[in-house]
Order: C-alpha cells, then sequence, then structure tokens
C-alpha cells in the first residue's frame, strides 16, 4: 500500500514526507507517536487565546536561502529578530554578552577601551566561544572572559545540562558565544521570524498531499518490526521492502539493550496572569538564580495581541525514559557517541532503513539545517 513509511512528524519527517511525495510520486505512510503533528515545535492557543509553543519556544533562522524559499510555500512570516536577556542580580542584560552588554557591566569609557582591545583581537562582528574567550592571556580579556563565564554562563550550564561547560561537546558550548557587535539579536542570520500563523498549520500544509497518510497517536513500534533474524522490516507482520525513515530516539527502536542513551529533558510550568505585560521580552534566562532556567512569555514571542499574558518557567532534568518523559537534548561525549555508533550500527543490516534527526542521529539540528539535511535525505531516495 505505501511506497515509504516515515516515523515522525516534526521537521525531519514532515519535510522528507512531503519531498516522497510531491517530487517523486511515493505513497507515503507518516507514523507520529504523539497525538498531533509538528514535533516539538508543535503550537496551538491555550485556554486564553494564547499561542503557545507546548514543547518551549522554537524560533527559525537560516541563511539558506533554498530551505527559507522551500518553507515559505507552506507559510507566510511574521518577521521576529530574537532578543534574549539575562538575569544578573538586579541587571537584565543582553545575551549573547555582546558590546551593548560590555557597556552595562563596565560603564562607557572602560567599555570603550575593551572594546578596541576585542575588536583587535578577534574582529569586529566575530562570534567568539566563551571558552575560547577564557585561553586568552590579555588580563583584560581574561576578566571579561570570567565575568561572562561566572554571570552568563556557568550555573545556566549546570542548570541546563548537568555538566561543567569543559565536559560538554564544544558544538554546544559554541552556540553560546560572545559577539563583538551591538546587534542584540541572539542569532545573525538573513531569515529569522515565526510562521504568521504558527507551525502547526504550517506542519498541516507540508503533510496536506494525496500520497501522504499520517496516524497519529500511532506509536510505530506497535505496528512496525525490525527482524534482525531475517533481516527485514515488518509493516502490520506483513513485509515492508519500501524506504523507512526513522526520525526517534534508536535505542529504543532496539529496546535500550546496550544502554540507554543520555539525553536531558525538560518540565514546563505554564502559568497565565491576567496583566498586560510580564516581563517585557520574550524570553529571560535566569542564569544564576533559581532553578528554572528561563521565562518565555509568548506574546512578545509570536506578535500576538493580547489582554492577559501566558509564560512558562523551563526546568531540565536527566531523562529516564519514563512515561511523559521527551528526550530533547543529546550528550554527546565520546563516551556517549560510541554508544550512539552501536544502536545505530544496527539499523544496518536493513535495507533502506535511514536515520534523521536530533534522536535518530544523536546531535544538535536548528529547524533549517534540519529541513534541508530531510529534503536531501529524500531526494536521494529516488530509486530506493
Amino acid at each position: 500500500m505505501y511506497d515509504a513509511i516515515v516515523i515522525g512528524s516534526g521537521i525531519a519527517g514532515a519535510a522528507a514526507a512531503r519531498v516522497l511525495a510531491e517530487e517523486q510520486n511515493k505513497s507515503v505512510l507518516v507514523l507520529e507517536k504523539k497525538a498531533h503533528i509538528g514535533g516539538n515545535c508543535y503550537d496551538e492557543e491555550d485556554a486564553y487565546g494564547v499561542l503557545i509553543h507546548r514543547y518551549g519556544p522554537h524560533i527559525f533562522h537560516t541563511c539558506d536561502e533554498e530551505v527559507y524559499a522551500w518553507l515559505s510555500r507552506f507559510t507566510d512570516w511574521y518577521a521576529f529578530g530574537h532578543e534574549v536577556v539575562a538575569k544578573v542580580g538586579e541587571k537584565l542584560i543582553p545575551v549573547p554578552f555582546n558590546l551593548n552588554t560590555l557597556r552595562q557591566v563596565y560603564g562607557e569609557e572602560k567599555a570603550a577601551a575593551l572594546e578596541e582591545k576585542l575588536k583587535s583581537t578577534f574582529g569586529e562582528g566575530a562570534r567568539v566561544p566563551i571558552l575560547k574567550l577564557r585561553e586568552q592571556q590579555d588580563p583584560e580579556i581574561q576578566a571579561i572572559a570570567d565575568y561572562v563565564y561566572e554571570n552568563i554562563f556557568l550555573k545556566y550550564t549546570m542548570k541546563q545540562w548537568g555538566q561543567k561547560p569543559e565536559e560538554i561537546d564544544p558544538a554546544v558550548t559554541g552556540r553560546v558565544p560572545v559577539v563583538i557587535s551591538y546587534d542584540n539579536r541572539y542569532f545573525g542570520d538573513k531569515y529569522q521570524g515565526m510562521p504568521r500563523d504558527g507551525y502547526t498549520p504550517m506542519f498541516e500544509k507540508i503533510l496536506d498531499h494525496p500520497l501522504i497518510e499520517v496516524r497519529a497517536g500511532v506509536d510505530a513500534r506497535d505496528v512496525m518490526e525490525l527482524s534482525e533474524s531475517m533481516g527485514k522490516v515488518l509493516l502490520y507482520g506483513e513485509e515492508f521492502s519500501g524506504s523507512v525513515i526513522y526520525t526517534g530516539p534508536v535505542d529504543e527502536l532496539f529496546g535500550c539493550r546496550f544502554g540507554r542513551l543520555p539525553y536531558r529533558s525538560l518540565r514546563f510550568d505554564f502559568e497565565h496572569l491576567d496583566i498586560p505585560d510580564y516581563q517585557g521580552h520574550s524570553v529571560v534566562n535566569y542564569t544564576v538564580s533559581e532553578e528554572f532556567t528561563r521565562i518565555t512569555e509568548f506574546k512578545y514571542l509570536t506578535g500576538q495581541e493580547t489582554e492577559g499574558t501566558t509564560i512558562v518557567r523551563e526546568y531540565p532534568f536527566a531523562y529516564t525514559g519514563a512515561e511523559g518523559e521527551i528526550p530533547y537534548y543529546a550528550i554527546m561525549n565520546p563516551e556517549n557517541n560510541k554508544l550512539y555508533e552501536r544502536y545505530a550500527a544496527l539499523t544496518e543490516q536493513f535495507s533502506h532503513f535511514h536515520l534523521l534527526g536530533r534522536l535518530a542521529e544523536y546531535k544538535y539540528y536548528n529547524i533549517d539545517a534540519m529541513a534541508g539535511k530531510a529534503i536531501a535525505l529524500a531526494r536521494s531516495l529516488a530509486k530506493d
């Protein structure tokens, strides 16, 4: 009945399914464990009419013209330059730490001299990972690095990851640099914004194709079996010889037989307030105080005008696989990456079986990079 199975309807699964159906005329079955499409990008109106991101804030940003054009077929955009501030004592300072932050912390005169030193060392517009900044021998640059490390980076990172920064993969720590510019935006990409009507309507349009069938609320493990004795994929007990794109946790696909891959999960505590404004910003990071890492105020994220406001606090914790928990962030290090490779190797015995996405590949992807990879993978399967 189907030429391809896609497991998961987040950006990876949805984009891949659309390309398979639209460009290759393949009939695609999309299996989604959640009760809705869109994966962790899913958004919806809460009981007060506020558009919220159920699984935490997702901001689209890209310099990839092809990905932007492809997604723009399915949505108009609300232009939004994401600006984050961190609560340090009684101050709210821009994050990443930039030249505006420098002036808040050091005052105009001293900051001007430090600015010239940073520009001559790294270049104007540079984005310098904090751990690289700490390697500098200049005592004044070291002092800046120490301030950022202690007040913005260290405790936040330990809350988010349950580890010290030195123990975390550089690909992760590099995502929070010191920026040698006056641009307060969190991202520097050409295109930044939100789907104007929300992510969920965008996903509905991506998956709206006569050759795509979506079954939500279905755990793929209940209907699909990887028979290692036969080296075959079985769908509802029958051999399936078409393409399979799997975007879920690869260890759980094999019952965690070698041990569970470590992830960080998140608890979201939503609160609606009958006031027009709570914090005046879309996101405030709590880098020193509090058990939670940040508060998102959605009306500033989406541009929605509402009388009241809805916020969410994020509390990180170690993923255990318990009912209701969601694996969000892979904890990448040599030991965990080696464990992942053992699981990935088990999939190689199945023809036309492809791992795609944050969970299936055990790495971090931004939305645009994930969409681009999904499109490229699906196009490569023309003869699969």
